[in-house]
């Protein structure tokens, strides 16, 4: 595993140790970048379901200005801690070691400067299958309390599958192999939208 682009390009990472996580290939996060380019700048940025980190780490590299990583497996957080100290992003990150679904219930949501603009969800393929309503739940949390007006939710999932994420909406949507990345936005009301 290697991060494409930016500050530490072509630096590996350390992947995942089991089979506990999924890394998304070198051309599949080419391609995811090469839309969301014009969007990382000074953003801020949740890596829910991190595994080792590599999406908030590509995010950092390319100047994102803090990315907050979620990841509840033991080993992949370690791994990810590594990845953060081999990079030197300490002081621009964040990592939360525990049951995601139980630190946004718990957790009061951000001030508005502190929303994130791109929120990478990357469960475990089975949840959209077994978890369907904690996954609606936390989307709905991320939506509403902790993502950008103008901010970008990457949702990848099995393509087999599919799960609505309301207030969530899919604005795009492409096919690598057997896996799908949506990007979806928030349904904005057209008095917050306009006014």
């Amino acid at each position: 595993m290697r991060i494409i682009a930016g500050e530490f390009r072509s630096r590996s990472i350390l992947p995942p140790a089991t089979g506990a996580t999924r890394p998304i290939t070198d051309r599949a996060k080419q391609s995811l970048f090469d839309i969301l380019s014009p969007h990382v700048e000074g953003a801020r940025v949740y890596d829910c379901f991190a595994g080792t980190g590599s999406m908030g780490l590509e995010c950092l590299s390319r100047g994102a200005a803090h990315a907050t990583f979620f990841e509840a497996d033991r080993s992949a957080a370690a791994l990810l801690r590594k990845n953060i100290a081999a990079l030197g992003v300490r002081d621009r990150s964040t990592t939360i070691d525990r049951d995601l679904f139980k630190w946004f219930d718990a957790s009061p949501p951000p001030p508005p400067e502190r929303r994130a603009a791109l929120i990478f969800l990357d469960p475990p393929y089975r949840f959209l299958v077994e978890q369907p309503a904690p996954l609606r739940r936390l989307a709905a949390k991320i939506a509403e309390a902790h993502l950008t007006t103008d901010g970008v939710v990457i949702f990848r999932h099995d393509e087999k599958d599919h799960l609505d994420l309301p207030p969530l909406r899919t604005v795009d949507q492409r096919t690598y192999g057997g896996m799908v990345i949506e990007l979806m936005r928030r349904d904005v009301p057209p008095a917050e939208a306009y006014g």
